[in-house]
């Protein structure tokens, strides 16, 4: 059973892997007559002094550390609230998990034209109306302290039924004798929560964030779509440079360097949530 995965791991993520750190030793770039020359750290020193990747290193982390808790906590509410068991509550899970279904491609578009500059777009129409006439009509991708927010509001909104849907399947497999003998030891809602459901989801809490924040540091399509990594550097990711650097200036050995270094980052936050987690779950 484990041989079809460890085959996957080894074509899919260890040789590519072994193959960018191999090219980021070198200066190859594509279409150049000269030949590969081996120039060691080279690409490593030049990618740390670049402002333009620590600019997009500093946007996955900023994009990852509020999309993250903000899209766990939308979904737990969501989760909680379609676990009551009210009407239509089968039509509501299904308008909720919709989003995670759509090509990010689709989403994009259709959410830069909510974004729309003017009173024309819808965002700003809403917030017009929501401020009674206070409203400024702003053009949000085009804006350096809005664009990376609105494609923070974007992701959350697409990708929260995912979790919501891990989520309320965690909910429903909780016994419902623990809740009906913490309601006979005088236990409120709100202990309830604490006490039984949070301890009872630890795992699927634990799913659902670190494929969240590996999803977060992939961040590509939206920016790529709506803002081409603008404005001023404003939403541009690791990611979207890699692909600037490989493609568009073809320097193939600068995008290997990116790649390790951005592999090397995902697996140091996935382990340390993990360590976390451990850590606490032998404290409980």
């Amino acid at each position: 059973m484990a041989i079809p995965a460890l085959a996957g791991l080894l074509l899919f993520i260890l040789l590519p892997f072994a193959a960018a750190l191999a090219l980021a030793f070198t200066d190859l770039r594509l279409g150049s007559p000269l030949p590969v020359k081996f120039v060691g750290f080279g690409q490593f020193v030049q990618l740390f002094n670049d402002p333009d990747f620590m600019r997009a290193l500093l946007n996955n982390l900023l994009f990852a550390a509020v999309v993250v808790p903000l899209q766990t906590v939308l979904a737990l509410a969501l989760a909680l609230l379609l676990n009551q068991g009210l009407p239509g509550t089968v039509a509501f899970r299904t308008l909720f998990f919709m989003p995670v279904v759509f090509p990010m491609s689709l989403v994009s578009v259709i959410w830069s034209l909510i974004y729309a500059p003017g009173p024309d777009g819808m965002m700003n129409a809403f917030l017009e109306w929501a401020s009674f006439g206070l409203w400024e009509a702003r053009d949000f991708l085009r804006d350096p302290l809005l664009a990376l927010p609105g494609i923070m509001l974007l992701s959350i909104w697409q990708g929260v039924g995912f979790q919501m849907v891990i989520l309320l399947a965690g909910l429903q497999a909780i016994p419902q004798s623990l809740y009906e003998a913490a309601a006979l030891d005088g236990a409120g809602r709100w202990q309830q929560l604490l006490h039984i459901t949070l301890p009872q989801l630890r795992n699927p809490l634990i799913f659902v964030m670190l494929i969240t924040t590996i999803l977060a540091f992939r961040l590509f399509d939206q920016v790529q779509i709506m803002t081409r990594g603008g404005p001023d550097n404003a939403t541009t990711t690791v990611i979207y440079e890699m692909v600037q650097s490989a493609f568009a200036r073809q320097q193939v050995a600068l995008a290997s360097a990116m790649t390790v270094v951005f592999f090397l980052l995902v697996l140091a936050v996935t382990w340390l949530q993990r360590r976390y987690t451990h850590h606490e779950r032998e404290m409980t």
